[in-house]
């Protein structure tokens, strides 16, 4: 079995073993088949094996048949819309069955939209974790994002059009306002776009501009925290900043806890005693 890596958008970076796999597979299983066969007449490429449909819907019901296909001795090749097979895609499933039945898998590397959008990005990229898309609900998004308040790497998302506002306001009023990130649009694509800056400006911007198509948002890794306890009155400034930014005075006292490592009560009695700032307007 073959995992081919297909364009991000632009068709000049197909590679030769991309085509040859393409021309040459037994079944090649798409996650549209029509963008297969648009790709393959761009490329010029005569795709002679059986073309079958492998997305979300049917991955689970596919994923037999096709190992009954590599135990029949066909080459089974795998394709996506853009990117490599199985990396918030289609595939692992398949991947997994494969090699529980004793059959290789191989790859045909390609683009990656997640190590291009971190190039691009200008933050550090020497160590960074990939957290694929976040959960649909404010709440699940906003839950995720709190157990990674402390996480020292660059983190790259995928993230929905139709929920990147929302999701950047949820990454300023978590991480901060004044964390560095970048969101990269249709990646070699005609109209790509790569906006960079803080966070806070970031999500005004999209309210502004509601980008689209395909996006995925690089931010930077938390900095290293201080040594000491930070002073009560710095304590309560984080609060009201987040709060600021967006966040919801309960997941600003939370947030602020996790990145200094203190208990929730802890800072909740600050921000709440008798003299401290008064509470921001939601």
């Amino acid at each position: 079995m073959v995992l081919v890596g297909a364009p991000l958008g632009n068709v000049g970076d197909a590679s030769t073993r991309l085509r040859e796999v393409l021309a040459t597979a037994d079944v090649v299983a798409a996650e549209d088949t029509r963008r297969l066969l648009r790709l393959a007449r761009d490329l010029d490429v005569t795709v002679a094996g059986r073309i079958v449909s492998y997305f979300e819907g049917n991955e689970e019901r596919r994923t037999p048949d096709l190992v009954e296909s590599l135990r029949g001795g066909a080459v089974v090749a795998v394709v996506t819309d853009g990117g490599m097979p199985s990396v918030s895609d289609p595939g692992y499933r398949l991947v997994r069955a494969a090699l529980d039945a004793g059959f290789p898998v191989t790859a045909a590397p390609g683009p990656s939209a997640v190590t291009t959008a971190l190039a691009l990005s200008g933050l550090p990229s020497d160590r960074f974790c990939f957290e694929g898309f976040l959960p649909r609900t404010g709440s699940g998004r906003r839950s995720r994002l709190r157990e990674l308040i402390a996480e020292p790497r660059t983190l790259v998302f995928f993230e929905a059009p139709h929920r990147i506002t929302a999701a950047l306001k949820d990454f300023a009023a978590t991480f901060g306002a004044d964390r560095d990130a970048a969101v990269c649009r249709e990646l070699t694509k005609t109209y790509e776009e790569i906006r960079r800056g803080p966070l806070g400006e970031l999500a005004e911007w999209s309210a502004e501009a509601g980008p689209r198509g395909e996006i995925t948002v690089v931010v930077a890794g938390a900095p290293a925290g201080p040594a000491e306890r930070p002073a009560d009155e710095d304590l309560r400034a984080e609060v009201a900043e987040r709060e600021a930014a967006g966040a919801t005075r309960r997941d600003a006292i939370q947030a602020v806890a996790d990145v200094h490592g203190l208990r929730k009560r802890e800072v909740y009695a600050l921000v709440h005693a008798e003299g401290s700032a008064p509470r921001t307007a939601q």
